[in-house]
């Protein structure tokens, strides 16, 4: 008989991912080196209003621990607007629901992802933010999980999870055995030219995917 799980019980670690998935980690920069290599330049405008958006979120940070739907109010939304992905070609999609089948069959899996950016039938980017209370680094386990579900499995799929103080990229490509590599922690709380890294690296995932197709 079939069960069905939710993907925050299922997948709480990275051990949990990496057996159930088969997920093997590449620490290899060319295996992801989207994150930091050939960004492109950004504009005087554009690096003035990432400045408003962090003096944005500063300002209501200080008052205390700020919740999930804050963050994606205060900095997911105004960057994914930032880097073009909701304009054309891409397309959001908000709560959307993933079903997972896994161990032959026997089990699957739910849950709903925070912001989908497709881009045709290409997943760009899986958002995971959490409470400003928890670590970036329990959201990564559910969105390795997530970008499991992308249905071009020949293509590599980016992710970004973030709790608001702090951002990490995802790269997953599955083929034979699926692969999975990590960016380093970026705080734009701490130094504004950690946002504007942050931008450059969306604006060059959205790039890659349109010369794909």
């Amino acid at each position: 008989m079939t069960r069905t799980k939710a993907i925050t019980d299922a997948i709480t670690t990275l051990t949990d991912a990496e057996n159930r998935f088969g997920f093997v980690r590449i620490e290899d920069e060319q295996f992801f080196s989207e994150w930091c290599e050939e960004l492109p330049n950004l504009s005087e405008t554009e690096k003035e209003n990432l400045d408003v958006l962090r003096r944005r979120y500063i300002y209501h940070r200080t008052n205390g621990n700020l919740l999930e739907g804050t963050v994606m109010l205060l900095l997911v939304s105004p960057l994914l607007a930032l880097a073009g992905f909701y304009d054309p070609p891409f397309r959001i999609k908000a709560e959307e629901s993933v079903n997972l089948v896994v161990d032959d069959s026997e089990e699957i899996l739910r849950g709903r992802i925070d912001v989908l950016v497709l881009q045709d039938k290409l997943w760009v980017m899986v958002l995971e933010s959490k409470k400003t209370t928890l670590s970036v680094w329990s959201a990564v386990p559910q969105a390795l999980a997530y970008l499991m579900a992308n249905p071009n499995p020949n293509l590599p799929v980016y992710g970004m999870v973030t709790n608001g103080d702090d951002i990490l990229f995802i790269k997953v490509v599955q083929e034979d055995t699926p692969k999975y590599n990590l960016s380093r922690v970026f705080a734009p709380f701490t130094s504004a030219k950690e946002l504007y890294i942050v931008l450059q690296i969306l604006k060059n995932f959205g790039h890659l995917v349109t010369c794909v197709n």
